[in-house]
């Protein structure tokens, strides 16, 4: 059975940044998703490369992946810092709920 885009980042909004309160989607940490027949990769960042809670969250995304992906499938988790994560990249309804603007 193959996987879907959206059934990655359903795994991945169940991800919460323990500092933020909020999941991994919402906040913007997640820039792109790649599936294949062998290997799903996601490419993130943090809100900080300070991020305290950085190793929990990655090991809990690939906890998500591999509790979804077919027997046999890669997962494949690349921390980047380009570009810089912003508040910019949050839902709209999260930078309202933190008083951020664009």
């Amino acid at each position: 059975m193959a996987i879907t885009h959206e059934q990655v980042m359903d795994a991945l909004a169940g991800v919460i940044d323990p500092e933020v309160g909020e999941d991994i989607v919402a906040i913007g940490l997640i820039y792109d998703v790649a599936i294949d027949t062998a290997a799903i990769t996601v490419t993130m960042t943090m809100t900080s490369a300070a991020c305290p809670m950085g190793d929990l969250i990655l090991e809990e995304v690939r906890y998500a992946l591999a509790e979804i992906a077919p027997d046999g499938t890669a997962i494949d988790v690349k921390l980047v810092w380009e570009p810089a994560w912003t508040p910019g990249r949050m839902t709209p309804a999260l930078r309202q709920h933190f008083g951020w603007s664009e």
